[in-house]
């Protein structure tokens, strides 16, 4: 719940890629809700996530997928 205003943080459904996922975004993996700790720069556009399990996810150029983020309020 957001303290300063007593309202609860939004969420929004956003299609991501290699591009545009941050960390925080949580991604259904399998059945699972996975947040993303970290994330690394790979050659050609790739890129690797370490969730906050301590799993990883190697993320192609072309991959695209629908994760769940907080979005800062105002």
């Amino acid at each position: 719940m957001n303290r300063a205003f007593g309202r609860p943080p939004l969420v929004a459904n956003v299609e991501v890629t290699a591009t545009t996922v941050q960390r925080g975004d949580v991604i259904q993996l399998g059945g699972c809700a996975c947040r993303v700790r970290d994330l690394f720069q790979l050659p050609q556009g790739a890129k690797q996530l370490i969730f906050e399990s301590g799993e990883l996810l190697t993320m192609h150029s072309r991959t695209r997928l629908v994760a769940v983020r907080t979005m800062r309020g105002r």
